[in-house]
Protein backbone atom coordinates (compact mmCIF):
# COMPACT_ATOMS: atom_id res chain seq x y z
CA UNK A 1 0.00 0.00 0.00
CA UNK A 2 1.42 3.05 -0.65
CA UNK A 3 0.32 6.75 -0.30
CA UNK A 4 0.78 9.98 -2.64
CA UNK A 5 -0.30 13.57 -1.93
CA UNK A 6 0.80 13.31 1.58
CA UNK A 7 3.51 13.39 3.84
CA UNK A 8 4.56 9.48 5.32
CA UNK A 9 6.47 9.02 8.68
CA UNK A 10 8.99 5.86 8.67
CA UNK A 11 9.32 4.33 12.21
CA UNK A 12 11.78 2.02 13.03
CA UNK A 13 12.29 0.77 16.94
CA UNK A 14 13.49 -1.63 19.30
CA UNK A 15 10.55 -4.25 20.14
CA UNK A 16 8.46 -3.16 23.06
CA UNK A 17 8.99 0.70 22.81
CA UNK A 18 5.84 2.70 24.61
CA UNK A 19 3.90 4.92 22.91
CA UNK A 20 4.58 7.38 25.01
CA UNK A 21 8.21 7.20 24.04
CA UNK A 22 7.38 6.85 20.40
CA UNK A 23 5.57 10.33 20.84
CA UNK A 24 8.17 12.10 21.55
CA UNK A 25 10.19 11.19 19.18
CA UNK A 26 7.56 11.55 16.53
CA UNK A 27 6.67 15.02 18.02
CA UNK A 28 10.38 15.90 17.79
CA UNK A 29 10.90 14.77 14.14
CA UNK A 30 7.29 16.85 13.00
CA UNK A 31 9.12 20.17 14.64
CA UNK A 32 12.39 19.59 12.75
CA UNK A 33 10.60 18.83 9.57
CA UNK A 34 8.89 21.99 10.14
CA UNK A 35 4.73 19.69 10.00
CA UNK A 36 2.27 18.92 11.50
CA UNK A 37 0.86 15.45 12.59
CA UNK A 38 -2.08 16.54 9.93
CA UNK A 39 0.39 16.54 7.23
CA UNK A 40 0.94 13.23 8.10
CA UNK A 41 -1.10 10.20 5.78
CA UNK A 42 0.45 7.32 7.56
CA UNK A 43 3.22 5.84 9.86
CA UNK A 44 5.13 2.89 7.97
CA UNK A 45 7.41 0.80 9.76
CA UNK A 46 8.61 -2.86 9.64
CA UNK A 47 5.97 -5.22 9.63
CA UNK A 48 6.98 -7.17 13.06
CA UNK A 49 7.00 -3.72 14.67
CA UNK A 50 3.20 -3.22 13.00
CA UNK A 51 1.73 -5.56 15.49
CA UNK A 52 3.50 -3.69 18.59
CA UNK A 53 1.15 -2.07 21.00
CA UNK A 54 3.16 0.88 21.28
CA UNK A 55 3.10 1.23 17.54
CA UNK A 56 -0.32 0.49 17.07
CA UNK A 57 -1.52 3.01 20.01
CA UNK A 58 0.95 5.99 18.86
CA UNK A 59 -0.34 5.43 15.33
CA UNK A 60 -3.61 6.04 16.71
CA UNK A 61 -2.72 8.81 18.42
CA UNK A 62 -2.27 10.98 15.72
CA UNK A 63 -4.94 8.96 13.66
CA UNK A 64 -2.52 7.93 11.49
CA UNK A 65 -2.99 4.19 9.47
CA UNK A 66 -0.19 1.73 10.15
CA UNK A 67 1.57 0.48 6.95
CA UNK A 68 3.62 -2.87 6.93
CA UNK A 69 6.39 -3.60 5.55
CA UNK A 70 8.09 -7.43 5.25
CA UNK A 71 12.15 -6.58 5.76
CA UNK A 72 12.77 -7.98 2.61
CA UNK A 73 10.47 -5.12 0.01
CA UNK A 74 12.48 -2.54 2.87
CA UNK A 75 15.85 -3.91 1.83
CA UNK A 76 14.85 -2.76 -2.01
CA UNK A 77 15.08 0.59 -1.15
CA UNK A 78 17.63 2.58 -2.09
CA UNK A 79 18.14 5.23 1.18
CA UNK A 80 20.97 7.80 2.05
CA UNK A 81 21.92 6.29 5.61
CA UNK A 82 22.02 2.56 5.66
CA UNK A 83 23.24 0.97 8.54
CA UNK A 84 25.05 -2.49 9.50
CA UNK A 85 23.44 -2.93 12.52
CA UNK A 86 19.92 -2.26 11.45
CA UNK A 87 20.43 -4.78 8.66
CA UNK A 88 21.94 -7.57 11.40
CA UNK A 89 18.94 -6.56 13.73
CA UNK A 90 15.83 -6.29 11.10
CA UNK A 91 16.75 -8.10 8.04
CA UNK A 92 17.12 -4.53 5.99
CA UNK A 93 19.73 -1.60 5.99
CA UNK A 94 16.91 1.00 6.87
CA UNK A 95 13.72 0.88 8.48
CA UNK A 96 12.56 4.19 8.75
CA UNK A 97 13.82 5.82 5.44
CA UNK A 98 13.17 2.83 3.31
CA UNK A 99 9.76 2.50 5.24
CA UNK A 100 9.25 6.32 4.44
CA UNK A 101 9.78 6.41 0.71
CA UNK A 102 7.68 3.35 0.12
CA UNK A 103 4.66 3.80 1.44
CA UNK A 104 4.88 7.92 -0.35
CA UNK A 105 5.41 6.45 -3.67
CA UNK A 106 7.48 5.77 -6.39
CA UNK A 107 9.79 9.32 -6.85
CA UNK A 108 9.38 10.21 -3.37
CA UNK A 109 11.78 12.01 -1.16
CA UNK A 110 13.35 12.55 2.23
CA UNK A 111 12.22 16.03 3.77
CA UNK A 112 13.76 14.39 6.94
CA UNK A 113 16.67 11.78 6.68
CA UNK A 114 16.73 9.60 9.91
CA UNK A 115 16.59 10.73 13.15
CA UNK A 116 18.16 8.78 15.72
CA UNK A 117 16.48 8.45 18.92
CA UNK A 118 17.77 6.19 22.01
CA UNK A 119 15.10 3.90 21.03
CA UNK A 120 13.35 4.43 17.79
CA UNK A 121 14.31 6.11 14.57
CA UNK A 122 11.84 8.34 12.88
CA UNK A 123 12.07 9.66 9.01
CA UNK A 124 9.51 11.48 6.71
CA UNK A 125 8.89 11.35 2.97
CA UNK A 126 6.98 13.09 0.76
CA UNK A 127 5.07 12.02 -2.55
CA UNK A 128 6.83 12.90 -6.02
CA UNK A 129 4.47 15.93 -6.57
CA UNK A 130 4.89 17.29 -2.98
CA UNK A 131 8.65 16.92 -3.58
CA UNK A 132 8.60 18.60 -6.81
CA UNK A 133 6.47 21.39 -5.69
CA UNK A 134 8.34 21.85 -2.89
CA UNK A 135 11.63 22.31 -4.84
CA UNK A 136 9.69 24.85 -7.14
CA UNK A 137 8.73 26.77 -4.18
CA UNK A 138 12.10 27.53 -2.89
CA UNK A 139 11.79 25.93 0.23
CA UNK A 140 15.59 25.45 1.02
CA UNK A 141 14.59 21.40 2.06
CA UNK A 142 16.98 19.26 0.86
CA UNK A 143 14.84 15.98 -0.96
CA UNK A 144 16.52 13.05 -1.52
CA UNK A 145 14.90 10.71 -4.52
CA UNK A 146 14.05 7.15 -3.89
CA UNK A 147 15.30 5.17 -6.53
CA UNK A 148 13.46 2.44 -4.81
Amino acid sequence: MTTTGRAVLGLGARAGVPESELAVAIDAALRVAGLAAAEIAGLATLDRRAAEAGVRAVAGRYGWPVLAFEAARLAEVTVPNPAATVAVAAGTPSVAEAAALLAAGPGAALVLAKTVFPRSTVAIAVSATIAADRAGAGTGRAARRASG
